[in-house]
This record gives C-alpha cells, structure tokens and sequence, in this order.
C-alpha cells in the first residue's frame, strides 16, 4: 500500500494518490462474492451454490467491482489519512485510474482539509456592558398573566364583539362561489385578537352582535400551505352565536394564596422579583458571551472550505428532522408546510452554518492557544447534570467513551467564553 499527498491549487485542499497491491483487492472481491452468491442464480447449480469462476464467466469480474471498491478503501483511507496527520473536513471526491483483477487498485481522492486559524485580537476586547433591571412594570406583567390563566369567561349579551372577547361562531368558506375542503365549522370558539385565522378574518368579527350573519371577505397569504387556495380571495359566511369576556380575579392576598404557596400578594411579587432577577442575569451573561464571539470571530480571517459549511447545514437539518419528529410530522410534510424545496432552505442555512463553523473554529483555536484543558471533575459534574436531567444511571454513562470525549470538548469551549469575556474590557 503507498500513497502520495499533493496540495492542489486551492486552499485547504490536498489530492491524495492511492495505490492498493492487487493481492488485498482479490481478497475484497472474494469477500463481496461470499456475502452476495446466494443471490445468484445459475442453471446446473442449487442457488448460491455455483463457483466464484462460474460467477464470474456468467456475469464478467467486473460484477463486484464496485462493492469490492466499497469493502477495501473506507479502512485504508481512514489509516492513511490518520498516518498522514490529515483531517478531512468534506467527502472525497474520488477518480479510479485502475480498478481490474489482477491488478493494484488505484485512485485518487480530492479532499478538503480543516484550516489553520491564525487568531486576531481575543484578549482586552471592548465589550459594552449589558445590564436589565426589574422594574415595578415587569412585575405587575407576571401578575397580570397570572390573573389571566385564573380568570373565568363570562357571558356578554349587551354589546358586539370586542378584540379580546372570546365568540362561538358557525363559518363556511368558498373560493370562486365554491366551498372548499377543511372551511366549515359550528360552534367554533374563537378568541380575537389571537390571530390564529387568515388574516383580515378577527377583525372583520369585531363589532358583530348575538345572532348576526356576516359575509367576511379575506385573502389567502401567498405561503398558505394549500397551493389550491394560496393568495387567493374567500368569502366566508359567519353566524355569531356567543360572546364572552374574561373576568380577571382581583389581585389581592386571597389570589396569592389561590395561584402560589404565598400567603400575601407581597411576598408573590418579591418571589417574581427575585425570578426576574436570575432570569435577567442569564440574559444579560448570555448577551455578553454573544457579542465577545461575534467580536472575535470578527476579528479572525479564516478561509473556510465549503464542506465544513456542507456538513453543519447536514447537522442542522437533522435538527430540524428530530425536532418534527416529536410532533409527528416528517421533513416532507415541513417542507410542504413552508412551501419550500430541500435546496431552498439548504441555501437558507447556509450564512447561518458558516457562523457556526467560523466560531467552532476561533473557540477551538482559544483553547489550544491558552492550553485550557478539560478536568476529570468538571467532566463528572457535567454527566452527573445530564443523567438527572435524562433520568440515566451517571456511572452507566461514564463508561461512554464517546460522550465524556464530548462533554470534555463543550466544557473547554465554556470555558474559552468565559476566558475571552473575563479578559474584554467591559463599559
């Protein structure tokens, strides 16, 4: 086995020569024939019986080329780019010079490799301060929420519809004089003002009274899922039965002990102060670590080659796939849902994924220059968060190799944030 290694005339790229003795080909195509001859079919034989050499005088050698192909090179490529200390970042693009019996294997493959990142300014970054108080507002608006989840809907009978009011209507739709599928409904409860109908539709109810039939003309958005009825007009033929209006509980000591485990509508408000306060803590911490990335990132030139790009967007749409997974929905359906093509959203992605590489890249490189390593303890404290999160045995998943090398990997990019933010010169 020999191969050659040659930098081709792009950046972050390398052609690699490969050259596999005949002897280990053979042995690959002995091993394909062994796996696949009970498919094969040929008079005088039981199937899967017949001889590698009536196989091959049946079908010619180059039958299991391919998969011979298939069976030998993965294990030899992954050695050799090992040995040769390259860390490929994209697939192979692969072209056969030889591939016969008898003969060495020989082929090339052009591959793009991680780039070097040559960091600009990390240390002493300027950094404006991010900071959100509580005010008496913000709580008051918790509050309020809290008065809504508990109140109850009462009937109104001496007025129309008001936005905010919740209706019981009957509705049917017709596109072009004709009703269309999935547009009639009786006794549908509708608040307005939620915006959960085409838009224009809420509005329209606004002023109705106990009773009343309306026409209420609207227009499809152009994305609307159904192609059929998508940036066209409609016509729909409202009844208004019911009107209701939330009567919201008077937020006194008796709607604290009702809502939490205070006795006095004082101490609920100090136990929302004190939430707000955490939660504006993280919110500000997690703003300051945003903008100390984007300002190194910024700061660091680095040419990314277009399959790190290639492989993160795969990553992303994985995320999304998993993500529909949970509610029951496959890639396809989503797709139709947003009336985009696969492409479409790739290329959408695609700035998106190039940020993420670029400060994979720069974190990366942060810990490197600054040896900032990984301890056995904080390791153990993050499986430990994990199992209790995932309901998992912790000394089960310490035995995975696999996980702790990734967990180490996240904790020393944590703390590469926290390096870069502890050194910036924060006003």
């Amino acid at each position: 086995m020999s191969i050659k290694v040659e930098k081709t005339d792009k950046n972050n790229e390398v052609k690699l020569s490969f050259c596999i003795e005949a002897s280990k080909f053979e042995e690959a195509i002995q091993k394909v024939y062994a796996k696949s001859a009970k498919y094969f079919n040929i008079p005088g034989f039981r199937k899967g019986k017949a001889p590698y050499k009536i196989v091959e005088k049946q079908y010619g050698a180059q039958i299991f080329y391919e998969d011979a192909f298939n069976e030998v090179v993965p294990e030899v490529y992954e050695k050799e780019l090992k040995e040769a200390g390259i860390e490929a970042v994209s697939r192979p693009d692969i072209d056969i010079t030889q591939m016969e019996k008898g003969k060495d294997l020989v082929f090339t493959a052009v591959v793009q490799t991680k780039p070097e990142v040559t960091l600009g300014k990390y240390k002493g970054i300027n950094l404006k301060k991010v900071e959100y108080n509580v005010e008496d507002k913000d709580i008051d608006h918790e509050i309020y929420h809290m008065q809504e989840r508990n109140a109850r809907l009462i009937n109104v009978e001496d007025r129309p519809v008001e936005s905010g009011d919740t209706t019981i209507i009957d509705f049917e739709g017709f596109s072009d004089g004709v009703a269309f599928e999935g547009g009639k409904a009786e006794n549908h409860e509708l608040v307005i003002g939620s915006n959960t109908f085409i838009p224009g539709f809420e509005d329209q109810i606004i002023g109705m009274k106990i009773g009343e039939e309306k026409d209420i003309n609207v227009t499809f958005p152009e994305e609307y899922f159904s192609k059929d009825l998508a940036g066209k007009p409609a016509v729909f033929k409202v009844k208004l039965h019911e009107i209701k209006k939330k009567e919201l509980p008077e937020a006194d000591d008796e709607f604290a002990k009702d809502v939490s485990e205070f006795d006095t509508i004082k101490e609920l408000k100090a136990s929302i102060k004190e939430k707000l306060e955490h939660e504006n803590k993280h919110k500000a911490e997690y703003e300051t670590e945003e903008e100390a990335i984007k300002t190194v990132c910024d700061n660091t030139e680095i040419d990314i080659p277009s399959g790190m790009v290639e492989t993160e967007t795969d990553n992303m749409i994985r995320d999304i796939e998993q993500r529909l997974a949970y509610q029951s929905l496959n890639f396809e359906q989503y797709l139709k849902m947003m009336n985009k093509t696969e492409a479409d959203l790739r290329k959408e992605m695609e700035e998106q994924a190039l940020k993420q590489v670029k400060t994979k890249l720069v974190l990366e490189a942060i810990v490197k220059a600054e040896n900032i390593e990984a301890s056995e303890e904080e390791i153990k404290a993050k499986i430990e968060e994990m199992a209790q999160t995932y309901g998992r045995d912790a000394k089960e998943l310490e035995q995975n190799e696999s996980l702790k090398t990734y967990i180490a990997e996240s904790v020393k990019t944590e703390k590469a944030i926290h390096f870069i933010v502890e050194n910036a010169k924060i006003k």
